[in-house]
């Protein structure tokens, strides 16, 4: 394991919140994710489905967690089953969890093997009157045209206890991974302060004539160094006017003088992220034009940042962050202050420039999960990033913080990433 275990603790406070929130008489059951294929014998790296890994801290394929809090035997109220090792395993795969292992870092007492699911299942599921199934909820999902592990159990529980109801589990997880706890949070601190090394790393590497794809080898390196377990999302490493493509991640281009680069990167580490993006010149110095863009992204992000507050909601709070961006662009004198006087409100001038959203939750999830008509409370994680762009100069501009909100206001996760102009051109000064 790269990180030290999180305490069991954690996932036995979460399964309590979450039975807290189940109907009377009711079995909620939770799958891992596949392991997903690419092609020949070959398989992409195992990530844990994030509502088994909140509510068990398992993190590793073909487990299931059951919850039957009203179950008449104590020990079926809580029942982990986990993929039965062999010699024959840990000789081609490695090592994997033992029962004992498994209850150690979940806290479930009552541990099966993986083959023992169906039967157990059978003798309690009479008694239930209800199921809880997770499902991909998230309104970005990207699974909608394959067969999910959570999928084929939902077909099977209904196949077998068609007469039971059954309800979705998700709700009620979207609902309380919105607020992190303690530990949760010094996981997402940890994952940022390992993009902050990453960040200072990739500064004192850059220089003209470099490749995208290189930058993003050192920055891979410095995370992979400090115990993460992988990036959170592929990085974009967006030199000149590729910066302008919001999801641009190929990293093909070469960096040229007087371009500036767009790096949006974050760290997985023990399965919580971070999420930042820095503007920096290929060549050490901003030109003047450079500065005026980055100045007025940078002010939005300072600005805007104070927004996020307990009772701000989702909706109100872009409607400021797009007021801020609007004042930047006519000052930048790409937008006419009399033209956005008289401006169609459904089609606003600034989505020329500026044309995404600015805070999204951060946790298990780089995109967390949650609804935004919930108001922000402390103890929610979300992001600031503001941002400009404009390819006819060849300049796209994003900044972005991560923000735990608290009872007065919020904490900038990220403070210790350089961000002023003076600051970053220092960095890069050659000896």
């Amino acid at each position: 394991m790269r990180y030290p275990k999180l305490p069991a603790s954690l996932f036995i406070r979460n399964r309590k919140n979450f039975t807290l929130k189940m109907e009377p008489n009711a079995i909620a059951i939770f799958t891992s994710n596949d392991i997903m294929p690419t092609n020949a014998d070959d398989v992409m790296g195992f990530a844990q489905n994030n509502d088994m890994f909140y509510l068990s801290g398992i993190d590793q394929e073909e487990s299931i967690l059951l919850l039957y809090p009203d179950a008449e035997l104590p020990e079926n109220r809580e029942i982990l089953f986990v993929k039965e090792t062999s010699d024959l395993i840990k000789v081609w795969e490695g090592d994997k969890l033992t029962m004992e292992q498994a209850a150690e870092v979940s806290g479930v007492k009552n541990v099966k093997w993986l083959k023992d699911f169906e039967l157990a299942l059978q003798y309690m599921a009479f008694e239930a009157d209800i199921f809880y199934l997770g499902h991909n909820e998230h309104k970005k999902t990207t699974t909608a045209e394959m067969l999910t592990r959570q999928d084929r159990m939902i077909t099977y529980c209904k196949e077998k206890y068609p007469l039971h109801d059954y309800k979705r589990a998700a709700k009620i997880t979207r609902e309380l991974r919105q607020i992190k706890s303690k530990e949760e949070v010094d996981s997402i601190q940890k994952a940022v302060d390992i993009s902050i090394g990453g960040f200072k790393r990739v500064l004192k590497a850059v220089k003209t004539g470099l490749m995208e794809y290189e930058l993003e080898a050192e920055l891979t390196y410095e995370l992979l160094k400090k115990g993460a377990k992988r990036n959170a999302f592929l990085p974009i490493i967006a030199s000149g006017e590729n910066a302008c493509a919001l999801h641009y991640n190929t990293n093909d281009h070469e960096c040229k003088d007087g371009d500036m680069i767009l790096m949006d990167f974050g760290v997985c580490y023990a399965n919580y992220n971070s999420d930042t993006t820095r503007c920096f010149p290929v060549n050490g110095k901003f030109s003047n034009r450079q500065k005026e863009v980055y100045k007025a992204v940078l002010h939005c992000l300072k600005e805007g940042s104070k927004l996020l507050k307990p009772g701000a909601v989702s909706a109100e709070y872009e409607k400021e962050m797009a007021k801020l961006v609007e004042e930047q662009l006519i000052g930048l004198g790409l937008l006419n202050a009399e033209e956005v006087k008289k401006q169609d409100p459904q089609k606003p001038l600034y989505k020329k420039y500026f044309m995404h959203g600015t805070a999204h939750h951060l946790g298990l999830d780089v995109h967390d999960v949650g609804l935004y008509t919930r108001p922000f409370e402390a103890g929610m994680v979300l992001t600031c990033e503001p941002g400009i762009y404009i390819p006819e100069e060849g300049i796209g501009c994003r900044l972005e913080n991560d923000y735990l909100i608290t009872e007065s206001g919020n904490i900038n996760l990220a403070a210790e990433m350089p961000i002023e102009i003076e600051e970053i051109e220092a960095l890069m000064q050659r000896d």
